[in-house]
């Protein structure tokens, strides 16, 4: 096994431009993911390459068998190229996923069989904060999400804080960047998708629309919200109510609760 001892080791200056530079990642066609979570979860052949501090590695041998592709660094070096403030001792460079707009259907056929998934995606337009975008895509695989469509002002899904924050979804959960996010929001209702806005001036309730039939939700902006025009596409503008002087949530705190809303809508579909 490799032993790297030194900051200025050819490998240890590339994994840091990985964690810094999305130039790099996007070159490269790879991510890191930190943590023995995200290294257990990582599919094997998308595993190219594992780094491990000393002492992680002394207490956790077990954790990593007959890997060939760990390479060992002293805890000083380690620190050198881990993203967090409290390293985890396992940094894992994997190679990206490459899906298309239809793969966020579940299906590239008709939609509504008794074999298949229903459709729920998400579609976010310049969500621009690592950890909400990281949130969402975790929040989606629980809620039962089949896709994500990203616009292009969102921020880089394969941003180190957005994989921390996606505790291994990104591994599972389905998402396309779009150079263009009105079309494919068209594209995807000739496929059946009713499109619902979370918007401050929505006329309907989020809790009242039916959304047990291939559906998706536009979430905008942090500050911002969606753009008019995007808006402007749905089929129905829903609103969370607030109490109080609050005037809006989160944007993952948002989007959490519209996907669990059409999550329990479904779950009791089944149930009866």
């Amino acid at each position: 096994m490799k032993f790297i001892t030194s900051t200025s080791n050819a490998q240890v200056k590339q994994l840091i431009l990985l964690q810094k530079k999305a130039k790099e990642r996007n070159a490269q066609e790879v991510f890191v993911a930190e943590g023995p979570k995200m290294y257990r979860e990582t599919p094997p052949e998308r595993l190219m390459q594992v780094y491990v501090s000393e002492t992680f590695y002394q207490k956790n041998q077990t954790l990593f068998g007959g890997d060939r592709a760990v390479t060992l660094l002293s805890d000083r070096v380690f620190e050198s190229v881990s993203d967090t403030r409290t390293p985890q001792g396992v940094l894992c460079v994997v190679r990206r996923f490459h899906y298309e707009l239809r793969d966020l259907l579940g299906s590239d056929t008709a939609l509504k069989t008794e074999t298949r998934v229903c459709p729920l995606l998400m579609a976010l337009e310049n969500l621009q904060d690592p950890g909400n975008l990281g949130t969402i895509l975790r929040t989606a695989e629980g809620a039962g999400v089949t896709g994500i469509l990203l616009g292009p002002g969102c921020a880089d899904l394969y941003n180190p804080k957005v994989i921390r924050s996606t505790m291994g979804s990104i591994y599972r959960m389905p998402f396309y960047y779009t150079d263009d996010l009105q079309r494919d929001i068209c594209a995807l209702r000739e496929k059946g998708i009713r499109w619902y806005a979370a918007h401050l001036e929505g006329s309907v309730p989020y809790d009242e629309p039916a959304y047990r039939e291939p559906c998706g939700f536009l979430i905008g902006n942090e500050s911002r919200g969606l753009t008019e025009e995007t808006a402007g596409m749905a089929d129905a503008r829903i609103r969370i109510p607030m109490c109080g002087q609050v005037e809006s949530l989160n944007a993952s705190v948002a989007a959490s609760i519209l996907m669990y809303e059409a999550n329990r809508q479904r779950r009791l579909a089944k149930i009866r």
